[in-house]
């Protein structure tokens, strides 16, 4: 182990004795199921259902956590025996996100026993309840904040649960702490992905039914890959896991949605990497839903036909295509309006002709210019629908709780949430979210953005020995980046732009022994465009360059200080 791979485990506090259970994951270390809060419930109620082949309905989301949740569920019913099991998933533009009254009154009249929420549900109280009314019982499985009381489900499977009641006994990735005294007795990992929570709901029904042998439940797994990066949780603990083990299985994926899927994206499926799923198959599968209906990505992961999963395949990459070009009009828009906002530490903008199922990367793309949380909604005549993306300390769900007296509803994470409002209010709802803003007295914040170094590293020390090594901290993500290196006293030996409109570029940076190294960076900002002669601090990721046969360690530049 070369001593600057040390330093990158050392800055992640990955301890000697931690380090063999990190670089190779124990499928069998996952962690027991039914320490999940009504987990033995819901698994009592499914046998139920089981022995008496009920009606069941799972009801899913429509961004790419939700719909291979749902999938997992469907997959595992069906190997348990389940013979009556159909599926309901939202349409944005229609009945938005989560449990609606409308549907539970279609899916009642359907003749339902039984709903299984995936990826939803912990706040649907007043939809619980009309199920119960109608008859109904529901299983929530989800990973969202919860209410202080829970709705009155069957069951309410959240890990968010357990961190409510147990918030000070967690460290800062959302794994129990190694002393605490309730080792063993709640999950000790609360940052699963709603696709993670339904695959725990699987492993305990495998303890009560026959038709999922032990084991075989692993073909699942890349399914709970591609929704665990995609929904950005941390890859730590049993996240790291499941993603380790559903690249493996993606390598070899029975599903002919998943192969013609990576055909259309150019993923090569032997070298499938975490980068993949949250850059390529990601974006294509969340554009059914964010443009037309996510029905269509379903389709595509449960096609048992080649033709029809190349078919399906094919119209997500188109709807892919279109959802990049109309972002790219919003965006420009939306940055006009930004600029009339220059004072607000929280970014709040708005416009009828802005398609709500593209504002959320938008709202990112504005977070990543301005370095500041932003709100990007689209006016519905009276109603407006939008997203927010947060960072830092500022938590976009609080923000919304703090407007709830302006909002007809919303919710979600920390860092990504979403809110209904009327239009007549957005004003309103800005000087709220901004005062709220103020209130928590925040300081650096956008310091926080900037790339985190995980060692100091020479020009000379940056070989493909070290690529090697750096590959066994796959897979990479949230809680787990690339690793980042800091270099000093560089002087810059040439400059090149590349690009249609020289929008990127290519330093050779030469260190005071005379060794230089290439680096790039795409779609630079123009601080980026230093000048030959100029001596620069940098931040980079390290990866293979490889051109006609020749290959060589490149540097991506994250960020870059003239220092002389």
């Amino acid at each position: 182990m070369s001593p600057l791979f040390e330093q990158i485990l050392k800055a992640r506090h990955i301890s000697p004795a931690e380090q063999a259970d990190f670089l190779a994951p124990d499928y069998n270390k996952t962690h027991d199921p039914f320490l999940l809060p009504d987990m033995a419930k819901a698994v009592e109620r499914l046998v139920v259902a089981r022995q008496q082949q009920e009606k069941i309905t799972i009801y899913g989301d429509y961004d790419i956590d939700g719909l291979t949740a749902t999938t997992v569920l469907l997959d595992a019913l069906e190997a348990f025996g389940f013979k009556n099991v159909e599926t309901y998933i939202p349409n944005r533009f229609v009945e938005g996100y989560g449990l609606t009254l409308e549907a539970v009154e279609k899916i009642a009249a359907t003749g339902c026993q039984l709903i299984i929420t995936v990826d939803c549900g912990s706040l649907s109280e007043a939809e619980i309840k009309l199920a119960k009314k109608l008859g109904l019982d529901v299983i929530v499985t989800d990973h969202h904040n919860v209410a202080p009381k829970q709705p009155p489900a069957v069951a309410v499977i959240n890990p968010k649960r357990i961190y409510t009641e147990y918030a000070e006994e967690f460290d800062d990735k959302l794994r129990l702490k190694a002393g605490s005294k309730l080792q063993g007795k709640i999950y000790p990992f609360v940052d699963l992905a709603g696709v993670g929570v339904a695959f725990k709901l699987v492993q305990a029904l495998q303890a009560k039914l026959d038709g999922l042998v032990p084991g075989s439940e692993k073909w699942l797994l890349d399914l709970v890959a591609l929704g665990t990066v995609c929904d950005v949780v941390t890859l730590v603990d049993e996240n790291r896991l499941f993603v380790y083990y559903g690249l493996k299985v993606l390598a070899k994926t029975r599903r002919p949605g998943l192969r013609a899927l990576m055909a259309v994206s150019g993923v090569e499926p032997a070298a499938i990497n975490a980068r993949h799923l949250g850059f390529a198959l990601g974006p294509r599968m969340n554009a059914a839903g964010r443009l037309e209906t996510a029905r269509h990505a379903l389709d595509m992961l449960r096609a048992t036909d080649g033709m029809v999963a190349l078919e399906k395949a094919q119209m997500l990459n188109d709807f892919n295509r279109n959802r990049r070009a109309e972002q790219d009009t919003i965006f420009k828009a939306a940055i006009i309006q930004a600029e009339q906002l220059v004072a607000d530490p929280v970014l709040v903008v708005s416009h009828p002709d802005w398609n709500h199922g593209i504002i959320g990367i938008v709202a990112a793309k504005l977070l990543e210019k301005y370095k500041k949380p932003t709100f990007v909604l689209q006016e519905l005549g009276d109603e407006a629908k939008g997203s927010a993306r947060s960072y830092g300390g500022f938590s976009a769900a609080d923000a919304i709780r703090a407007a709830d007296d302006l909002i007809i509803k919303g919710g979600g994470h920390k860092l990504a949430a979403g809110v209904t409002l009327s239009t007549a209010n957005i004003a309103a709802f800005r000087q709220r979210v901004n005062d709220f803003y103020r209130s928590q007295n925040l300081v650096n914040q956008a310091e926080l953005l900037l790339p985190r170094a995980d060692a100091e590293a020479k020009l000379s020390d940056l070989t493909e020995a070290l690529i090697d090594e750096i590959a066994q901290l796959e897979p990479f993500g949230s809680g787990n980046r690339q690793p980042v290196f800091i270099s000093d006293k560089l002087t810059v030996a040439s400059r090149r732009a590349m690009g249609s409109d020289g929008q990127h570029i290519k330093l050779e940076l030469a260190d005071a022994e005379g060794k230089t190294l290439q680096f790039l960076a795409f779609s630079a900002p123009p601080y980026f465009f230093v000048e030959p002669g100029e001596t620069v601090k940098v931040w980079y990721e390290i990866g293979i360059n490889e051109w006609q046969g020749h290959r060589s360690v490149e540097g991506r530049l994250l960020h870059l200080e003239i220092t002389g």
